[in-house]
């Protein structure tokens, strides 16, 4: 599989905007996207699970999978198939002794040496490292660069999606530095319904025309 396509929802905060994303949610599933991470930090336990379970309905009859931002609990509840945990979460070897079978685990990283230490300490799928190019979603964090992208991906045998400004034009860089795939906001959320799947595949495209090998 190459790359791993990971899309990240923007906030919502009307039924009009939730109509939008869910919207977006099936036609990036259908356009290739393997992980979609619901990341809605600020509603309540009970709307959240309400939105997984019809992010998830969204994606029936892909193969997309649906991970929960860091809220175990909200993505245990409603059925999701995992979680991305933060830098500064619990420990993810925690969660897969409580967690489903086949729970997608994932962690955010900023170094090469968090990403060893998240190896290091097991239970993880992947890893997302970034901020790798200068985000409108991160004003004013610096941009950490293929560079130390290339460090994270070299020092560890999971797979390290990249994130932060990620484009059709910067994909290429990104797989470059070795990174199995890349993870996105931007990208999913600022076109038209309509023009995502073409903006995807573009992605998708400028990555692979790197010429990397595939992690396995």
């Amino acid at each position: 599989m190459r790359p791993v396509v990971c899309m990240i929802t923007a906030p919502v905060s009307s039924s009009p905007a939730e109509e939008d994303l869910l919207r977006r949610i099936a036609s990036a599933a259908k356009a290739g996207a393997h992980l979609i991470q619901v990341r809605q930090l600020r509603l309540d336990a009970l709307p959240a699970m309400r939105l997984v379970e019809r992010a998830l309905r969204a994606v029936e009859g892909t193969a997309a999978r649906i991970l929960v931002n860091d809220r175990v609990d909200v993505a245990v509840a409603a059925g999701a198939h995992g979680v991305h945990l933060r830098s500064d979460s619990m420990a993810a070897i925690r969660v897969r002794e409580t967690a489903p079978s086949a729970f997608v685990i994932g962690r955010s990283v900023h170094s090469a040496e968090e990403a060893r230490a998240s190896e290091r300490a097991g239970g993880l799928d992947y890893l997302l490292f970034g901020t790798v190019f200068a985000s409108h979603s991160k004003p004013g964090v610096s941009p950490a660069g293929v560079e130390r992208l290339a460090e994270a991906c070299a020092a560890v045998a999971l797979p390290v999606l990249a994130i932060g400004g990620i484009t059709a034009a910067t994909c290429a860089s990104a797989a470059g530095a070795g990174a199995a795939g890349f993870a996105a906001i931007g990208l999913f959320a600022n076109d038209a319904i309509e023009a995502l799947p073409q903006a995807i595949t573009g992605a998708i495209a400028a990555f692979d025309a790197c010429g990397r090998p595939s992690p396995t």
